[in-house]
């Protein structure tokens, strides 16, 4: 993204206060030091969203405000519990009344390419104290707002309220916001139900979410494995914004709920019809796949620089480390190009749009009005017999290439029951989260040594192209030792984790 955006991350709550509220001294209502007194603010801003409000169906608010030492353009994405990131850019010269494509781009995995345009406007005439501890800390800020709000668009409502809006300085602690919140409800205000203006002026029309809901019991398995893609899927979209900016693993965690998903619908394909998902499947694969050569170089630079950090100095032979960091940058920054690029394309969007259509209108079997408790277990028996039968053909080979694509073809069986025995833990219990734990170290082993596998070639390129360059290969055939060393280490350790996998406590709850 531009250099000019300046992301801040705000933890804060919202409470509700009456038209006759009177809020009460706030440094001598919370024991703080609120320095010369409230500071008084005006500000205006104007919301940015679809027709269909998708931005804040997702938690996400856009929006251009004037006044204020922050003023200028406001995106707000969720960060978990009472947390969010805001990516501000300043208002241009001109003075645009668009949102910038900078901020637009972030926002393209909810928004579909829908058009963003104003939705609500909002004046706020606010109290602000900052206050501190003792040695002049700045702890928290504490906010009383007068809101006056209307819609925009077709139909038009006004609306007015107050309410106090309490967020962490620089040195607060989360659990400040806990003795904070005890104090102003004895004061008479409450929790916001909603974490943003926008949404409590739109909350009628957020009210009736858009598709189908299944009818299912809580606790079948079709509401378990729904649940556990919901989840997925949020997470899928939580990282797109992340993709963008070249957050640290944020390829790796996009890889990660993508694989979810699609392990999901493979192994409890017999509860949600697994032809019908085969396409959202198989895209869900793509997208793993556009990502993979930035996540690959990623791995291997790591696993570089780390051996070399560790090499006694003597067996260190011209610049290596440079070497790896300028080529490995390299192959990052290509990859960072083609995820890019993947995200940028209608393909991409299509995906989520098979995503949500999976989730509003699910391809619910007969299966899935079971108890989970009983029936993913039997689900779960067909990924279990999956992986054993690819071990037992991996472990039938000699050494080399082939031993190598089993052994990856094994991880991607394992991946399957591990991701399988995650989604039937709440349901099933201890035994499916103890098949878990032994599952994941199976894949772990089988990931390391995957990755082994994968970095000895890069470094083979990287002593030709060392020779080349009329340097010396010695390191890098160390290098490439250390990760042949790596891949026999993990076959060992292989061969340990998976005799205590197959130990009959731990699959024989599952049904043949």
């Amino acid at each position: 993204m531009g250099e000019s955006v300046n992301v801040v991350r705000e933890t804060e709550r919202k409470y509700e206060a009456g038209e006759a509220f009177q809020l009460p001294d706030p440094p001598v209502l919370l024991g703080l030091d609120g320095g010369a007194g409230a500071e008084r603010q005006q500000l205006e801003a104007v919301y940015f969203d679809t027709s269909d409000l998708r931005l804040l169906r997702a938690g996400v608010t856009l929006r251009r405000r004037v006044g204020g030492p922050d003023q200028g353009w406001h995106l707000k994405l969720p960060a978990g519990a009472d947390s969010r990131d805001e990516h501000r850019l300043p208002l241009a010269g001109n003075d645009r009344v668009d949102p910038p494509a900078e901020l637009a781009t972030l926002v393209r995995v909810h928004s579909r390419g829908a058009a963003l345009a104003p939705v609500a406007q909002l004046h706020t005439t606010r109290r602000r104290w900052l206050m501190s501890d003792s040695a002049g800390r700045e702890l928290v800020e504490l906010v009383e707002d007068q809101v006056n709000a209307h819609t925009m668009g077709a139909e038009t409502t006004a609306v007015s309220w107050r309410e106090v809006e309490v967020e962490l300085a620089e040195h607060g602690q989360a659990k400040l916001l806990d003795r904070i919140e005890k104090q102003l409800l004895t004061v008479g205000v409450r929790r916001s139900r909603s974490t943003s203006k926008l949404g409590r002026l739109l909350a009628d029309r957020l009210a009736t979410e858009p598709g189908k809901k299944p009818k299912l019991k809580p606790g079948s398995a079709g509401v378990v494995v729904l649940d556990y893609l919901r989840e997925q899927a949020e997470r899928l979209r939580a990282q797109d914004p992340l993709v963008r900016r070249d957050a640290p693993d944020a390829v790796h965690q996009t890889r990660v709920a993508a694989r979810r998903m699609r392990s999901a619908l493979q192994a409890y394909g017999k509860i949600i019809d697994r032809e019908a998902t085969r396409g959202l499947t198989d895209e869900l694969k793509w997208v793993g796949g556009e990502l993979s050569t930035a996540r690959d170089s990623e791995v291997i630079e790591e696993r570089l620089t780390e051996v070399l950090t560790e090499l006694p100095e003597e067996l260190v032979m011209g610049p290596v480390s440079a070497q790896v960091t300028r080529t490995m940058q390299r192959s990052r920054s290509q990859g960072q190009a083609a995820a890019l690029a993947a995200l940028n394309s209608d393909r991409y969007l299509a995906l989520h749009d098979a995503i949500d259509a999976l989730l509003s209108d699910p391809p619910l079997t007969r299966r899935a009005k079971r108890p989970a408790r009983r029936e993913l277990p039997r689900q779960m028996g067909r990924a279990w017999r999956r992986l054993a039968k690819r071990m037992r053909a991996a472990e039938s080979l000699d050494a080399g290439h082939e031993r190598n694509t089993a052994l990856h073809e094994t991880r991607k069986a394992g991946k399957r029951l591990r991701y399988a025995a995650e989604i039937a833990g709440p349901a099933v219990g201890k035994p499916a989260k103890r098949l878990k734990r032994r599952a994941k170290t199976v894949h772990k082993l089988l990931g390391d040594h995957q990755d082994a596998v994968v970095a000895r070639p890069v470094i083979r390129e990287l002593a030709a192209q060392a020779h080349l360059d009329g340097g010396n290969g010695f390191t890098f055939g160390i290098l490439h030792r250390l990760e042949t060393n790596r891949a026999d280490q993990a076959e060992q350790d292989l061969s340990h984790a998976w005799k205590k996998l197959r130990k009959p406590k731990n699959t024989k709850w599952l049904k043949r």
